[in-house]
């Protein structure tokens, strides 16, 4: 795929993984489409990137999770732009608790309705209007090994996986979807003293940057012939 002029939602692009996704594809030419659910300024900070490359964006408010926001948001979308080519489905959120027994119904909830739901959600919308494009899926290394964060956090994205694998056999050949697994990214979620742990256990002595996760993303769109595809991006952590 060419991805210049194309139209690319990228779902939690305010910071981060999502903002580094977006600024990737607007140095392709894409036309790239920016939500955020709460953090404007972020959001804002990412249509300025976006924009010195030259290219049109869209920035749009919208909780992943909630099927009459997203219906809006694409609705906003099509009316701009006219169709949808490309949706990245990269929204999640990490929650607080960490071991099993301290993880309340509220907690669970909320981050499989984002991570897992909100990312079906998005498709569901997005597929009214996408006769033939690309899907990428933002998973993790936590939902091949259970990694080192919540159940519900892992739970989420291994479900994002499967549901990855099912789509690419339900939406080929006009639209192929696959997904990329970072292992952990250099973010401001992540302590100064926790990065320096993590370094450790990869084979390159680094973790991502969001740069390295764009990069994958950006592989996935330009090429033909992938679909129901899983990228680890780790640095060696987990082999498979």
């Amino acid at each position: 795929m060419d991805l210049k002029e194309k139209v690319v939602l990228v779902t939690g692009a305010s910071r981060g993984i999502g903002r580094a996704i977006a600024v990737a594809l607007a140095q392709k030419g894409a036309r790239v489409v920016i939500n955020y659910a709460h953090d404007e300024g972020g959001a804002k900070e990412t249509e300025r990137l976006c924009r010195r490359h030259g290219v049109e964006t869209l920035l749009v408010k919208a909780d992943v999770s909630k099927r009459g926001e997203v219906g809006a948001m694409v609705s906003k979308i099509v009316e701009r732009f006219g169709r949808i080519d490309v949706l990245i489905n990269n929204a999640g959120i990490l929650g607080d608790a960490i071991k099993p027994t301290d993880i309340t119904d509220e907690e669970w909830d909320a981050v499989l309705n984002v991570n897992l739901k909100g990312a079906f959600i998005a498709t569901q919308e997005v597929l009214k209007h996408m006769k033939r494009g690309k899907i990428v899926n933002i998973a993790s290394i936590a939902g091949k090994d259970g990694g080192t964060v919540g159940a519900h956090y892992a739970a989420s994205k291994g479900g994002l996986i499967a549901l990855t694998f099912n789509l690419a056999r339900h939406l080929a050949p006009n639209i192929l979807v696959n997904a990329v697994a970072p292992g952990p990214v250099d973010t401001d979620l992540i302590t100064s003293e926790i990065k320096e742990k993590l370094k450790g256990l990869s084979l390159t002595g680094e973790i991502a940057k969001p740069e390295d996760i764009a990069h994958a993303v950006i592989f996935l769109l330009e090429n033909d012939h992938i679909t129901g595809e899983l990228i680890d991006v780790n640095g060696g952590r987990l082999m498979d």
